[in-house]
Order: C-alpha cells, then sequence, then structure tokens
C-alpha cells in the first residue's frame, strides 16, 4: 500500500491533501500528512523493523509512557498536545497497523517548532539539558520494570566487554595488531566498566525509564519562545540509569569535532558546554535525582562515551558489520575519538564533579 493509502487508515481530522517525506532520520521512513482547509498536520512513520524487529514490544512501550506523560502534565497544567508525542488510532481503534511485517504509526505533529542538529550555543544545550532532566523527572514515578527492552544489553557495559574480548580472540578480520594500542586502552579501565550496571544491580542507584538516544536533535523547540518543550523518538525507550542518558548527551555533544575525525588533534571535551547541560538538566530533574546520581554523572559520561568507543572498536575487529563505514579504517578512527574524549574526561574529572555540585538547585 501507498503512504497516503496508509494515512487513511488512521483516524485523521478532515481530508488528506497531501503526503511528503519528512525529517532527516535515517532509521524510520517519515511523512507529513498535511489537511484540506486545516491547520491540522501529522507525522506518519513507518518502523524500521528490521533494527527494531520487536515492533508490539516497542510500540506498548511508547503507548505506556506517553499516555502517563500526558496525565502528568495535564496535573502541571500544561499542554499535553505539545509537551507529548501523541499517537494517533487507526480507525478500528489500534494505536498501529500492521501489515506483511511493516509497522506504521501516526503522531499528532506539533506545530511552531525546529530541531536542531547541532549545537549553535551553550544555551541552546542548557535547554536540551533541561528537557531530558524533566522528562526522567516526570517519569520519575513509572515502573520501569513494566518496559520491555527493544534492545536487549543495550547499555550493559559488562556484556560489552565481554563480546570485546571475544572478537580480540577470534580476530576474524586479522585486525587485532592494527589496533593494539586502543585494546590496551581498553583493558586498563576494565575495572570501572561495570560501575553503573554494578550501582544498579545494588540498588545504590534507581532504575528508571531511559531514552537511550538523547541527541539535540531528538527536543522539539518551540520557534517563539525558544524553550525545549517535548522530547521526541521514543523508539529506544527502555529501563536503565539516568547516568545512560546523561552520559549520551555530554559524549555527543561536547565533543569540538565531528565522530570521524582522523585529526586527534581536533577531538576536545569542552567543559563549558558540559557545564551548560549539567545546569540544564539539574534544573529540570530537580529533587527527583538522588544524591548518589549527581555523585556519577562525571562517571556516566565517561563510562558511555568509552563504551561507544569498544562498540566501534568490537565492530572493526569483527570487520564492520554493524555500522555503515567508508573506509576500512573509519571505525578505528571513530574508537579513537572516543577514546580521546575518555582521557581528556578523565583529567578533568574533579572539575566536572564540582561543576555538578554548583549547578544542584
Amino acid at each position: 500500500m501507498k503512504e497516503r493509502e496508509i494515512a487513511e487508515l488512521f483516524a485523521l481530522e478532515g481530508e488528506i491533501e497531501s503526503v511528503i517525506p519528512y525529517g532527516e532520520g535515517h532509521i524510520n521512513d517519515t511523512f507529513l500528512v498535511s489537511i484540506k482547509n486545516s491547520d491540522n498536520k501529522y507525522i506518519l512513520q513507518k518502523l524500521n523493523t528490521k533494527i527494531f524487529s520487536n515492533y508490539r514490544g516497542l510500540m506498548d512501550n511508547i503507548l505506556q509512557v506517553t499516555q502517563y506523560l500526558r496525565d502528568i502534565v495535564e496535573k502541571e497544567k500544561g499542554d499535553a498536545l505539545r509537551e507529548c508525542m501523541t499517537l494517533v488510532p487507526t480507525k478500528k481503534g489500534e494505536f498501529y497497523y500492521v501489515e506483511n511485517n511493516s509497522c506504521w504509526r501516526t503522531y499528532i505533529f506539533v506545530s511552531d517548532t525546529v530541531v536542531y542538529q547541532i549545537i549553535d550555543s551553550p544555551a541552546v544545550f542548557e535547554n536540551t539539558g533541561e528537557a531530558f532532566g524533566k522528562f526522567i523527572a516526570r517519569l520519575d514515578g513509572f515502573d520501569a520494570r513494566s518496559l520491555c527492552e527493544v534492545i536487549p544489553n543495550f547499555h550493559n557495559t559488562c556484556d560489552r566487554y565481554l563480546k570485546f574480548l571475544a572478537s580480540v580472540k577470534a580476530d576474524k578480520a586479522s585486525r587485532v595488531k592494527t589496533a593494539e594500542k586502543e585494546i590496551e586502552f581498553v583493558n586498563q579501565r576494565k575495572d570501572m566498566i561495570s560501575a553503573i550496571v554494578d550501582a544498579l544491580d545494588s540498588n545504590e542507584i534507581p532504575l528508571r525509564v531511559t531514552h537511550n538516544d538523547t541527541k539535540i536533535n531528538n527536543v522539539l523547540i518551540d520557534k517563539n519562545t525558544k524553550e525545549a518543550i517535548c522530547i521526541i523518538d521514543l523508539d529506544t525507550i527502555m529501563p536503565g540509569s539516568l547516568l545512560y542518558d546523561f552520559g549520551d548527551s555530554i559524549r555527543s555533544g561536547c565533543n569540538t569535532a565531528l565522530e570521524d575525525e582522523k585529526d586527534l588533534t581536533k577531538v576536545n571535551f569542552d567543559i563549558s558546554l558540559y557545564e551548560a547541560y549539567c545546569k540544564g538538566f539539574l534544573k529540570g530533574i530537580g529533587e527527583k535525582i538522588t544524591e548518589k546520581e549527581i555523585s556519577m554523572l562525571h562517571l556516566g559520561a565517561i563510562i558511555i562515551t568509552l563504551e561507544c568507543g569498544i562498540r566501534f572498536l568490537t565492530d572493526y575487529l569483527d570487520g564492520d558489520g554493524y555500522f555503515k563505514t567508508d573506509y576500512p579504517e573509519h571505525n578505528l578512527v571513530r574508537c579513537r575519538t572516543q577514546f580521546k574524549l575518555v582521557k581528556r574526561m578523565e583529567e578533568l574529572s574533579e572539575e566536572m564533579i564540582k561543576i555538578a555540585n554548583n549547578c544542584r538547585i
């Protein structure tokens, strides 16, 4: 079926005027649905079921979380249609449509918003931090254990390390000799790898609902007020630690260079952006964060960055079967940028800890 025919299966208000490709996403197929003689618009998406094979569990996660968020926003006297993603049911009352193992869904379009692809100022990054902090705070009372693991062991750093060791041992792409320094870098930090997993297992930090893709372009910004109003792209909503989400934002946002920059002299950690995000995040989450979590924020940034580097390195050693590459050393280059950030954050750890403490409300 064509996109327009799929869109007509959903309970839209009005007659469809057009269905056109929309956005810059690389995983799902996204379309903007416009309605004749109306300002109403919708986002129609075809899920990538090769990546998200458990699409039913994924959609159940999103339905649970968005309904919960809507109730919270309404209690806070907010605008749930702007501050939450809203799924539109099909005309049969279901919240997604499946045909030939393809899964389609529709959201109400949030008008008068923009998405930033790059951080052009500390203020933008601070706004993003506040949005993700508020997102976690609003879901503080949600039972994270009720969610399915869309991608099992996604941030299980212990599992990632074991897979890395297996890849080193197998050396199936005959690349171990070309990555000896990087392999040693990981092994020198093996004792820190389990810190977040251990803290969760021992209940030192709470299990929470985590977004797991906390890039700046997953926040809708109001065109007029410039405030962050809505977190989008909830496909990787899963149980985990807020340190995962905080750490991934810092990993992606505080790097002064591209993720695959070959010249490591250009790769550095921008501590001023760290301070901006930290300020916003702690403002957004308010009293919902524990003392232990605050004390581990810097460690979350280091571990998630190290984990990302390990993933790139493991894929390089295995022959580049997961991440798309443009040349044979691409994943090794990516790995090196992450490890450069790890080293720099280790050097700045004391300052990062002071910043987190100073940014507390």
